[in-house]
């Protein structure tokens, strides 16, 4: 604590006295001198923060207003977008391209019972696996006879047209052309196609299920022929197909996928244009009842499907057979096909049968198994 001095000191008393008067002087003296203007009021901003001193006070910093407050620009990001998913090709697989590079003939043809023997040939129920069907058939096999070539057998797959399923019989019309072609020395399989009983049934749209049944059955039979078991008669390098009808068409796709078989006959066989098949099966075998979904079909997707478009991949020698009188599948199908082959050079010959019906009788039938008997031994042999 500062201490003031004592008052009963007298010559400290003058001099207070003194120094009192002299400032009473002082004061007067300074209401003569002009007054000094005051500095302008500053407005400090809340964050502005004034420093003390002892000595004086510093001069303030120039308040700044701020009017607004500038946006802030986010930085640009990149939104990666996925790329979308392809949609499936249902047609895909029902292609030429897709059923010519898969593989075929996973199993065994397994001989279940014998169903005829005669001095031309034993007749065998068989079964076969297919796409994980059962397909069932029979087979006949030859006798060695005296004046024609014995083992191995070239091996000939007999196709049937179209059945009501319902009425369906392993041995049905086709039998007779097959027991003449093993008559003749040629080892005969006749699967029934998918639906058709026994074998099972399975997706078969535009009868490629089918076509995969046959293929199914080539490839067993390049396997397990000229080995021990119910092929051991058979030639696998020697294999031709025969087929009518519907059993015709699936020929034709089979042929295009295959290039590998050695001759094949169509006989009243559908159009290797599968469009026209179809429209032929909805407006006049079924009356509407078949063949709605297929036509559906885009054109783009007919094009890939149809064998027509893929006759130039055709190795075999063709034999074409059709009656002028076939009501059912139009005779103009069978010379299209037939003239088509010949600008590819194919090579293929071609009949036509006078007042003939879709199924041949009589000298007609005669004269069809004969021209197919020699075909073969020129193509099979």
């Amino acid at each position: 604590m500062t201490k003031y001095p004592h008052f009963n000191n007298r010559p400290t008393m003058i001099n207070l006295w003194t120094a009192i008067w002299a400032g009473v002087l002082l004061l007067t003296a300074g209401c003569n001198t002009p007054p000094t203007a005051s500095p302008a009021a500053t407005t400090l901003s809340p964050t502005q923060t004034v420093p003390t001193s002892p000595l004086a006070a510093p001069a303030l910093p120039t308040p700044v207003i701020v009017t607004s407050r500038p946006e802030q620009t986010a930085t640009p990001t990149t939104t990666v977008t996925p790329s979308p998913t392809p949609t499936p090709d249902a047609y895909q697989p029902y292609t030429i391209d897709a059923l010519t590079n898969r593989d075929y003939g996973e199993g065994t043809i397994t001989a279940i019972d014998t169903m005829d023997a005669n001095s031309y040939f034993t007749r065998t129920l068989i079964s076969y696996p297919s796409d994980g069907l059962s397909i069932y058939g029979f087979m006949n096999t030859p006798q060695e006879r005296p004046g024609r070539p014995g083992p191995p057998y070239p091996v000939v797959i007999a196709l049937h047209g179209y059945i009501d399923p319902v009425v369906y019989n392993t041995l049905d019309y086709t039998t007779g052309y097959a027991d003449n072609l093993a008559r003749a020395g040629f080892l005969l399989l006749h699967p029934n196609l998918r639906g058709y009983p026994p074998s099972q049934d399975g997706d078969n749209r535009f009868r490629v299920g089918m076509a995969i049944d046959v293929l199914n059955l080539i490839g067993l039979v390049r396997q397990q022929a000229g080995k021990p078991g119910p092929l051991a008669q058979a030639d696998p390098e020697r294999i031709g197909l025969w087929g009518h009808s519907m059993g015709g068409g699936i020929t034709i796709k089979v042929l295009t996928v295959d290039p590998g078989i050695r001759s094949a006959v169509l006989y009243g066989a559908m159009s290797a244009d599968d469009q026209l098949n179809y429209e032929r099966i909805f407006n006049y075998f079924s009356a509407g009842t078949r063949g709605e979904e297929e036509l559906q079909t885009p054109m783009d997707a007919f094009q890939r499907i149809s064998p027509v478009n893929f006759l130039d991949r055709i190795r075999s020698a063709v034999s074409i057979h059709h009656g002028q009188n076939d009501v059912d599948v139009p005779l103009a199908w069978s010379i299209d096909l037939c003239e088509r082959l010949n600008a590819l050079s194919t090579p293929v010959e071609c009949y036509t049968y006078a007042d003939q019906p879709h199924t041949f009788q009589g000298a007609g039938s005669e004269l069809f198994m004969q021209r197919v008997v020699d075909f073969y031994n020129r193509t099979l042999r």
